[in-house]
């Protein structure tokens, strides 16, 4: 008799939302709505008739079924990717995946990428700046960078680089917040605010020691890349993130406004997948975007975090 299986579809949704604890992560990793994860779970309850998730004001959990049903999900998804890239055609397929943020892209990595493809001119890089939260290996990424204060359970991360924050603001506005004393005043400034950021005004407002500014107020920007281009346009000041913003500070665009820049204490991690060490392509871009890290003088990327091969 053959087995029946639940919906794929359904399946995805459950490991996503069961991963995040969130339908809104889930959604927004397999770009999809939240509504669409919800109903996509709904249906999967009554096609297993038990509930996996327990629905609460303050927030999402697995019920106890949910919890033991999870791994098995997560498993057999992962062993169908695996098995698909497996596959003589797929291999055949000499393409690299990287998922990063776009600021990340434009500002570090396309500058630096002609030098791997000057090496490797038969290998191709796929780059995927979108916001999603991509899953190894279910999703079929060979990397992605990402930003963290510390590395995730169940994948091998390696450590590129760590931001150095420092406010930055056009020439021009810099000299408006310069007072009788000749002293830059940032109380007298706009502040500009990247909204996804963990550590933006608020923070490096604590680690200064600044006191007398109200860090909620100012303009809102939500990518790095509109914050850089706002400050440099004259809107204010937005907190510089080297080596992110060392293009702009040495072409003058942008100055730093009199403070030694701070370590954050987030940084730029390469995510590895399973294949990773074992294709001699993949190998050897992660070899070649560590040797590039560790050539900008940015950090040294010495630390590192190996575990098992499924990113959660």
């Amino acid at each position: 008799m053959p087995l029946r299986l639940p919906p794929l579809t359904a399946l995805r949704l459950f490991e996503a939302a069961g991963r995040h604890r969130s339908f809104r992560r889930a959604a927004e990793e397999l770009n999809v709505t939240p509504s669409a994860v919800s109903h996509g779970i709904v249906a999967l309850e009554k096609v297993l008739g038990v509930e996996l998730f327990a629905r609460a004001p303050r927030g999402l959990s697995l019920t106890p079924e949910g919890a033991d049903y999870l791994p098995y999900v997560s498993e057999a998804l992962s062993l169908i990717a695996i098995g698909t890239e497996r596959l003589p055609a797929r291999r055949g397929a000499r393409t690299i995946t990287l998922s990063c943020a776009p600021t990340f892209a434009s500002r570090w990595l396309l500058p630096r990428l002609h030098g791997f493809s000057d090496r490797w001119p038969n290998v191709s890089v796929a780059v995927d700046t979108s916001r999603r939260h991509v899953g190894f290996p279910v999703d079929g990424f060979d990397f992605a960078i990402r930003m963290s204060r510390a590395t995730a359970a169940g994948t091998a991360w390696t450590k590129l680089f760590g931001e150095r924050l420092v406010p930055v603001c056009s020439p021009a506005y810099r000299d408006r917040l310069v007072d009788a004393a000749g002293i830059v005043d940032l109380r007298r400034a706009t502040l500009i605010h990247v909204t996804p950021a963990s550590e933006d005004w608020p923070a490096w407002l604590e680690a200064a020691g600044v006191a007398g500014i109200e860090p909620a107020r100012g303009l809102r920007f939500d990518t790095i890349q509109l914050a850089f281009e706002a400050a440099a346009m004259g809107l204010g000041v937005a907190v510089g993130r080297r080596p992110l913003v060392d293009p702009d500070l040495a072409a003058g665009a942008l100055v730093a406004v009199g403070e030694t820049p701070l370590a954050a204490e987030t940084a730029y991690w390469l995510v590895s997948s399973e294949a990773a060490d074992h294709r001699p392509d993949l190998l050897a871009f992660k070899r070649w975007i560590l040797g590039e890290a560790e050539a900008s003088g940015a950090a040294p990327a010495t630390q590192r975090a190996a575990t098992s091969p499924r990113d959660r």
